[in-house]
C-alpha cells in the first residue's frame, strides 16, 4: 500500500490568514497536535500546537508568527512503513501527502494507520498467537509456516523483532486456529524455543503480562 490510498479530507488544511485561535480549535476538534498550512495548492509545512500555545494574541494570523514549521511529508507513492517512520521518529500526529511537484493532496491521521496496521496485522481475524525465540541462522519463515499448515492451520501474519547485539530473534506468528495444542507440539518436535502463546484453550504458558509486552512491540 502507498501513502496516497490512505489520505483523509476529513481533517481540513489551516490558511496563513487564519488565526492561533482556530488553529488552536482545530486541533481540539480533530484531536491532533499538527496541523499542515497550506496556501491554495503549496504544502508550506506543519505547525504545531507548541509553536501556538505560547503566543499572547489569539487573534492573530498565524502567517503573521514566526514558527518554526516542520518540513515533514510522504509522496503519494511512498510506501505506507515510510508513512509509520515518520510518524515514529517525528511522533507526528498526522502526515501530510504531496504530488511530485509536491502540492498538497492530504493528511494521513492516526486513525487510518492505526486501521491500516489493524488489517496488516489481521487483528480482526480470529486465531492465536504464538511467539517463537530462535536465532537469526534458523530464520525459515518458510519452515514456519509448513509446520502451521501441517496442523491444518494458516500463518496470518508475522513480525520479526531484533535484539542490539545479539543474534536472537523473536518471531510472532498468528495463527488461525484458537486452539494451538497441536500446532506448539510440532513446534517442539523440531526444537522451537516457544516464548508464550495467546488464545489458546489449553492455556499453554499464556502469560497476560506477556501480552502487554507484545502489544507494545506491535505498536511501535
Amino acid at each position: 500500500m502507498v501513502a496516497r490510498e490512505l489520505i483523509s479530507d476529513s481533517i481540513p488544511p489551516l490558511r496563513t490568514s487564519d488565526t492561533v485561535k482556530k488553529a488552536l480549535d482545530r486541533m481540539a476538534e480533530f484531536r491532533v497536535n499538527h496541523l499542515p498550512v497550506v496556501n491554495d495548492e503549496q504544502f508550506l509545512g506543519l505547525v504545531s500546537e507548541d509553536d501556538l500555545i505560547g503566543v499572547t494574541d489569539y487573534g492573530e494570523p498565524i502567517g503573521s508568527l514566526n514558527l518554526s514549521l516542520y518540513n515533514a511529508f510522504v509522496e503519494e507513492e511512498q510506501h505506507i512503513y515510510d508513512v509509520i517512520r515518520q510518524v515514529y521518529l517525528l511522533k507526528l500526529s498526522m502526515v501530510p501527502v504531496l504530488d511530485p511537484s509536491k502540492n498538497y493532496l492530504g493528511v494521513i491521521s492516526m486513525n487510518s494507520l492505526v486501521e491500516y496496521m489493524a488489517t496488516l496485522t489481521s487483528v480482526k481475524e480470529p486465531g492465536g498467537i504464538i511467539v517463537l525465540e530462535i536465532s537469526n541462522r534458523s530464520n525459515s519463515l518458510a519452515h514456519m509456516a509448513q509446520i502451521v499448515e501441517s496442523n491444518n492451520a494458516q500463518v496470518l501474519s508475522s513480525y520479526i523483532r531484533t535484539f542490539p547485539d545479539s543474534t536472537r530473534l523473536e518471531v510472532t506468528l498468528k495463527i488461525s486456529r484458537t486452539d494451538l495444542s497441536s500446532v506448539v507440539a510440532s513446534f517442539l518436535r523440531y526444537d522451537y524455543t516457544i516464548i508464550a502463546t495467546y488464545n489458546d484453550i489449553k492455556g499453554y504458558d499464556a502469560t497476560l503480562d506477556r501480552y502487554d509486552q507484545l502489544m507494545n512491540y506491535l505498536s511501535l
